[in-house]
């Protein structure tokens, strides 16, 4: 089963190991409490809901199943993780520095965008009195045959703010006291983002 995390992004950073430059990623992992346990008999599926961080106020819900459980903060993000032994659950037996990890997160929408932006197009020529041009996709189908556009064509259109997942990362550092964890290379995401940390190789 694989273990996940959640943590907020922070900032970008860099430090230097024998003289090569690596970028890292700041995160804030905040305490994971335990809400409920999904099971294969009940549930169809086996996972671990979690509450991260702290808000002022839950709805009637979520205070009665908090109430029941004995806690007094109300989390403020709620997910669900495959984590083995939720029961003994530890942030800093999970982040080990050396791992490998993989990264998920919600990438910075851009809004509508053309096609040079977007997919990388060259754009036409500007000769010949094809002056507007420069920044246009081109023809988008052939004629007769197939008779209209193929599905998947790149074209202007919506960009960015979807899911994003970087693979192959490697935890740097993990302060547990105060829930700063530092990840190699760029994260998706702006500041603030949930990012899900699924540690795919233990380190050694």
């Amino acid at each position: 089963m694989k273990k996940q995390v959640y943590a907020t992004k922070q900032s970008m950073s860099q430090t230097f190991v024998e003289g090569k430059r690596i970028p890292l990623t700041i995160l804030m992992v905040d305490p994971h409490v335990v809400i409920a346990e999904k099971t294969l008999e009940k549930d169809g599926y086996q996972a671990t809901v979690f509450g991260i961080g702290t808000k002022k106020k839950a709805n009637k819900p979520l205070a009665g199943q908090l109430k029941k459980l004995g806690l007094e903060n109300t989390p403020k993000i709620i997910r669900e993780a495959s984590i083995e032994e939720a029961e003994n659950f530890s942030l800093a037996e999970l982040l080990v520095p050396g791992a490998t990890v993989n990264v998920t997160a919600v990438s910075k929408g851009k809004g509508t965008s053309g096609v040079i932006k977007r997919w990388h197009f060259h754009g036409g020529p500007r000769t010949h009195g094809q002056s507007d041009r420069e920044r246009a996709p081109g023809s988008i189908g052939r004629g007769t045959t197939p008779g209209r556009v193929v599905k998947g064509k790149h074209m202007a259109g919506h960009m960015g703010n979807e899911n994003v997942t970087i693979e192959n990362l490697k935890i740097h550092s993990f302060d547990a006291a105060t829930g700063i964890l530092q990840i190699t290379g760029a994260l998706p995401g702006s500041r603030g983002a949930l990012a899900k940390i699924t540690i795919t190789k233990e380190s050694k």
